[in-house]
């Protein structure tokens, strides 16, 4: 059935697009450039606006967002009866398939609500007894998202409910099959490539490099080959209505936009076999392993390209991994595998820990703040100079002045 059937994918409505905390500035970049209206910057969400058609685009192109989260209605709830009879009368016969199935997922504040398992049982009960009344069937539920994902906010007397059109985080690209110690995910690694401004021109060089993670988003970005089209399914392919010819015509669009080819290239290293052995496989899966070189040995014997590039490595912070006296060592080490081995390249390191960063013993050029689970983090960017100092700021000087 066509969407003309069902009006709401053609409502305007807010859309809340979230990411992890640190990156909101590259998200909002993101749906600006898909020419979206950024309507409010928060520490970890874009409130943007547009149809329930419009979150297809939305889920389909974004790298840094978690969840696209479309506002289907808002009232006042002072408690959980008030909650259940609101959410009971909206239309969602209209909106969700009574022999399907339905996840709540819920943010709540409200001092009648000890635990959120509660307003997600009311809220589900509202939904599911209509749809019995009605249709004389009523959807199964359950944890999983990976069908219809309807979202509650509740805050004090204000309530909201969000149909999350991405189901799963937009971060599960789907390449990622092998499990390694303390993996990035997708969207952080995403953003911190674009911190380092790659654009597919020269090398990008990523020294333990991990299952693959960063190498394979800076494939993607440089290859301009939309995230979505990695996944099958969102949740938005279970709502009512769903238009599944835009949808087609959408990932058309966007596999027509990629590239083939990209004038840089891209190497990862890593000591661990098992690690390569990963990044080999996620790159198969991506469908970007022709432009990935992987090798097993020590990041100072990773063979670096003779033209200017990007170089970062994720080291261990000592949280999760390794020994703190020992990765002094470490990082003291590539302190001086930048400083002899990089002369000309932006070198970067991003890293939980920064008293293990003050032993790299280099100059900083810029210090980025991310989150990665929870952890503080630093994108650190380094002075790779050629020649003496004095000579590399002169010629900083000379292209500043000419630019």
């Amino acid at each position: 059935m066509s969407p003309r059937h069902f009006p709401l994918w053609r409502k305007s409505s807010r859309i809340l697009v979230t990411c992890p905390k640190g990156i909101a500035s590259y998200l909002k970049k993101e749906i600006e450039s898909l020419g979206f209206p950024v309507e409010l910057e928060r520490e970890a969400a874009i409130l943007t606006s547009g149809t329930l058609g419009d979150t297809l685009r939305l889920n389909l192109s974004l790298r840094t967002g978690h969840r696209v989260l479309y506002l289907l209605a808002e009232g006042e709830a002072n408690g959980p009866d008030d909650l259940y009879r609101w959410i009971h009368g909206l239309s969602w016969e209209n909106i969700l398939h009574e022999d399907g199935y339905l996840c709540i997922t819920s943010t709540v504040d409200h001092p009648s609500i000890r635990d959120t398992r509660f307003a997600n049982q009311k809220c589900k009960d509202a939904i599911v007894d209509r749809l019995q009344r009605i249709c004389g069937r009523r959807p199964d539920s359950g944890p999983a998202r990976d069908r219809a994902v309807v979202h509650l906010f509740w805050k004090g007397q204000r309530a909201q409910l969000y149909l999350d059109t991405s189901g799963e985080p937009l971060s599960r690209r789907g390449y990622r099959k092998i499990p390694v110690k303390a993996p990035m995910q997708e969207t952080l690694a995403a953003a911190i490539v674009l911190a380092t401004g790659w654009n597919g021109q020269g090398p990008f060089v990523n020294p333990m490099c991990g299952s693959g993670t960063i190498a394979i988003e800076a494939a993607l970005i440089a290859l301009n080959r939309a995230p979505g089209l990695l996944r099958s399914n969102f949740g938005f392919r279970h709502l009512k209505g769903f238009p599944a010819p835009v949808w087609k015509e959408l990932r058309k669009k966007a596999q027509e936009k990629a590239v083939r080819h990209f004038p840089g290239q891209i190497i990862a290293t890593d000591m661990d076999r098992r690690a390569i052995a990963a990044a080999e496989q996620n790159a198969a899966n991506a469908g970007v392993q022709n432009w990935i070189r992987l090798a097993v040995c020590d990041y100072s014997e990773t063979d670096i390209p003779p033209e200017q590039g990007i170089l970062i490595m994720n080291p261990p912070y000592g949280e999760r991994l390794g020994n703190v006296k020992k990765l002094e060592r470490t990082y003291a080490g590539m302190g001086n595998f930048l400083k002899t081995s990089c002369a000309g390249y932006r070198g970067f390191i991003f890293t939980g820990n920064v008293e293990l960063a003050k032993k790299v013993g280099l100059k900083t050029r810029r210090r980025m703040l991310f989150f990665n689970s929870g952890i503080e983090c630093r994108l650190l960017e380094y002075e790779l100079y050629e020649g003496t100092y004095k000579d590399w700021k002169t010629g900083t000087e000379q292209e500043k002045a000419t630019s």
